[in-house]
């Protein structure tokens, strides 16, 4: 009988491959982690400034508490959905961010001034107080923007088919709004109080809807059943539904009297003229699993006239080559919630062509990214304030 080797097996190099993975993937996370909570303790701490023995110790003491309870606590909330450990777990989530952020800033700031021969343990000191100011004062502002009822953005969006009779079509949307651990139905009945006053002929809710089942975030969800708008409310999945219960969200929607565009259109029209409406499901429902989903436009569009022009509603802004492919007129997308909490809409960069705002793409086609009208985790907002937007459609042939 033959000796059989390891490279024998064809699936031996995988085999192999999957513990260097592992290492590799617990390196990253190690460092990650080191950064996340080290910056900040080295940065008020240390660096120089020469607190006290027990101040020091007691900062250690402090960031290592911190460190053990995050993932404790996202453990225990997210995935096994205890909303009071998930609540503790995004706030700190949010706070270690802050932190490091604005850590990272005053550890270069004391290193130049260090260089250009300002070394001196008061001005560290001084460093290491003004460190913790900011990031107080930026959390206790960042978590009143995120409750707060969002600002109204307005922008009026040029079509160029879009018929004389349509010109003025106001459409307000919503995005973004998950619902999660912190109950929030009195803020969901003031946002919808907003929208009530804005006079909506359209109103769309473009995902990311709710984290959770239906069971558990109805009552957040249903003030929405009172928005008013004289000729549809529409609503597609986002991303977050497909970590649970999206055909529900989608059948719960309609119930309450929205109509769920799962890759498919409606028309709405005014006077002699008409509109195509269509929406599709996130990008990230075909990976799901989840049966008759996943993004298609070509289902969406089917039977429509071509001559119609055509809005869009898809949850993530890279969605946007499929509709430039189809010649729509206006896309209108969230997920990207303008980053958030600053500086990380830059890394949103990297992945979506949009943070915010209106943007053309291709010959014809229009995106608008909404900020997003709720928050995700941490429940702060830096420098990414939140919106519900006013999209007003004209004709490019006037009135």
């Amino acid at each position: 009988m033959a000796e059989t080797r390891p490279f024998d097996d064809p699936n031996a190099p995988a085999t192999r491959a999957r513990p260097a993975r592992r290492v590799l993937m617990s390196a990253v996370v190690l460092t990650v982690v080191v950064l996340l909570f080290g910056v900040p303790l080295w940065t008020v701490f240390f660096a120089g400034s020469e607190w006290p023995r027990a101040v020091q110790v007691a900062g250690c003491v402090l960031v290592l508490i911190a460190a053990l309870s995050l993932p404790a606590a996202m453990v225990a909330g997210h995935a096994r959905g205890d909303d009071r450990a998930a609540r503790i777990g995004d706030t700190l989530l949010g706070i270690v961010w802050v932190s490091f952020v604005w850590s990272a800033i005053g550890a270069v700031v004391g290193l130049v001034l260090r260089v250009v021969g300002l070394d001196d343990p008061g001005l560290s000191r001084g460093i290491s107080v003004a460190v913790v100011i900011v990031v107080a004062a930026l959390l206790v502002w960042g978590h009143y923007e995120a409750m707060r009822v969002p600002r109204v953005v307005e922008r009026d969006v040029v079509l160029s088919r879009l018929g004389r009779d349509l010109d003025g079509l106001r459409v307000v949307m919503i995005t973004d709004t998950h619902y999660g651990p912190i109950d929030r139905a009195e803020w969901s009945a003031k946002v919808v109080e907003a929208v009530n006053r804005l006079d909506a002929d359209i109103a769309c809710h473009i995902g990311d809807l709710a984290d959770g089942s239906v069971e558990r975030r109805r009552g957040q969800v249903q003030p929405l059943e009172g928005v008013e708008a004289r000729l549809a409310k529409v609503y597609v999945t986002g991303n977050h539904e497909y970590f649970g219960e999206a055909q529900a969200w989608l059948d719960h929607m309609e119930s309450i009297g929205w109509t769920a565009l799962h890759n498919k259109h409606i028309t709405v029209g005014q006077g002699s003229d008409s509109l195509i409406l269509a929406g599709v499901d996130d990008r990230t429902a075909a990976g799901s699993h989840v049966a008759g989903h996943g993004a298609d436009l070509d289902r969406a569009l089917t039977g429509t006239d071509p001559e119609l022009p055509i809005f869009l509603l898809a949850h993530q802004p890279k969605q946007i080559d499929d509709a430039v492919r189809r010649g729509v007129d206006v896309q209108v997308s969230g997920h990207t919630h303008g980053g958030q909490i600053w500086p990380f809409e830059y890394l949103v960069r990297l992945d979506q062509p949009t943070v915010h705002g209106l943007s053309t793409h291709g010959a014809r086609t229009q995106l608008y990214t909404s900020r997003g009208t709720g928050f995700w985790g941490p429940p702060f907002r830096v420098f990414a304030p939140s919106e519900i937007t006013v999209l007003t459609l004209r004709s490019a042939h006037g009135v």
